[in-house]
């Protein structure tokens, strides 16, 4: 009996027996292209099969066991916990006229021969132990006398005292419900729950909601002067991340500059909403290469994060386009040491300026390259690069501009978490309220207020009827230091 494949082979030589020389060719030429095309999509689904954060855009949470693990220093071989010659941190203690209760404690005996012991320490080893206090709610009753007049008969109820709400919760309460919810990002029945057991106040969803409101609406004109003071600013780091309003697909924006940290919920994720978000702003725009900015015609930096992704992923293809990679990866690598070293001090700008020079040419004509590299998706990207090449380097001329993106990103990170969490708003009542509360923290944070403090005083402002304070502070540290 023959074996399979020769009764196959047999049976194909047989039909190609029937065929003629130019049939025979054309077949060839049939089956040649569909091999190409084959071996492309196994490529192709090789490649999205072995997609991570370090090669794409996808977030590092989306990494399976088997994704390679982030480099650190010294090659991954770091012990866990403090390394030698850590400085630890201690808690400083508070001075004594600060502190609440002071014990003292002597000694009874002498731990060698037992004799009494007698006598004071002038330097007594301090040590001193914190605590939270048990929790009991303050509560102020206002008792409104109603009167009648004895000349007109008229019923008269005494009105609320200047500054006091018309609810039940304070102004610090209302701040910290907003700031369960809105920063450290509880559900609301978890925020009822923490009331109770923590401060022994109860409290209903309904109640919760109404007090994110009245913080909203305290917060509404710091907010929108904070928006006016980034679009004002000298340079901008703006992203963007998926959001849900009423269930419907929306989006979450922030503008990262060094006067504030703003964010907007939109609907729109192309030109609209990034006009929205920049509005009059001028000045260098630092963002990924997202269509949606393309109408902003000022300076702008593309963000090398990305970039560099984009290489890696390059690098894994076969053949010229992953040796044309590998070679970009290398000079990235190598820009970034550079970087790092101009923002250290130990490496002059205008010693940068002069390394760049060269790297510029370096990497440009590895993208031309990468133009006819043979593999059309590199080639698609390369070509975009080559075309709008000035968007790489303007952070090498412009002081004050960091080659990526990170700041927006790690500002929209919470973002993402809360979306996580709670799928999204379910009004635009409550997109108004995630853009003021994420703004309000954010800004904050960046100028070293306290946020409990500020939102307290905003609320306090808005029962006597004043203007709400300012988020925006003078702050000496710029942020490249804090990207």
């Amino acid at each position: 009996m023959a074996k399979p494949q020769e009764t196959t082979a047999e049976l194909t030589r047989e039909v190609l027996e029937g065929f003629t020389k130019p049939q025979l060719i054309d077949l060839v030429m049939q089956l040649w292209r569909e091999n190409a095309e084959l071996r492309a999509r196994v490529e192709e689904l090789e490649r999205r099969l072995g997609m991570d954060s370090h090669n794409s855009s996808k977030p590092p949470s989306s990494d399976g066991p088997d994704a390679e693990p982030r480099k650190t220093k010294g090659g991954g071989k770091r012990r866990p916990g403090a390394q030698p010659g850590h400085e630890g941190h201690h808690r400083e203690l508070l001075p004594v006229e600060k502190v609440d209760k002071v014990t003292g404690v002597k000694p009874s005996a002498c731990e060698h021969c037992g004799r009494k012991l007698e006598g004071q320490d002038p330097q007594p080893q301090r040590h001193q132990v914190w605590e939270i206090p048990p929790i009991e709610p303050y509560v102020e009753e206002f008792q409104l006398h109603g009167l009648w007049c004895p000349d007109c008969g008229a019923f008269t109820r005494a009105s609320l005292p200047e500054g006091v709400p018309a609810g039940a919760f304070g102004p610090r309460l209302q701040a910290t419900i907003a700031l369960l919810s809105g920063v450290y990002r509880l559900s609301k029945r978890s925020v009822e729950g923490v009331l109770a057991d923590f401060f022994h106040i109860p409290i209903s969803l309904g109640s919760i909601s109404a007090c994110e409101a009245a913080v909203s609406a305290a917060l509404a004109q710091p907010v929108h002067e904070a928006c006016q003071a980034a679009q004002s600013a000298d340079v901008l780091y703006a992203d963007e991340t998926g959001w849900r309003e009423a269930n419907s697909k929306a989006w979450l924006w922030v503008a990262v500059t060094s006067a504030a940290t703003v964010f907007m919920v939109h609907a729109k994720r192309g030109q609209v909403a990034a006009r929205e978000l920049l509005g009059a702003f001028d000045g260098v725009l630092v963002s990924d290469r997202w269509g949606g900015y393309n109408f902003y015609k000022g300076l702008r930096q593309w963000c090398w994060a990305h970039l560099r992704r984009d290489f890696t992923a390059f690098s894994e293809y076969n053949g010229e386009a992953g040796a044309i990679g590998e070679a970009l990866l290398a000079k990235t690598d190598l820009m970034f040491q550079w970087w790092h070293r101009v923002r250290d001090g130990t490496l002059k700008r205008s010693t940068f300026r002069h390394y760049m020079w060269r790297l510029r040419a370096e990497v440009e004509a590895l993208l031309r390259e990468g133009t006819c590299c043979g593999h059309e998706k590199m080639e698609r990207s390369c070509k975009r690069l080559v075309k709008e090449a000035k968007y790489l380097w303007t952070f090498v001329d412009v002081e004050g501009v960091e080659p990526t993106n990170n700041a927006a990103e790690r500002a929209v990170r919470p973002g993402v978490q809360w979306r996580k969490g709670s799928l999204g708003t379910h009004s635009a009542a409550g997109s108004r309220f995630v853009e003021r509360i994420m703004t309000a923290a954010a800004t904050c944070k960046q100028h070293d207020r306290n946020v409990t403090e500020y939102i307290t005083q905003a609320c306090v402002a808005r029962l006597h009827g004043r203007r709400a304070p300012s988020l925006l502070r003078v702050s000496t540290e710029t942020l490249t230091q804090a990207a």
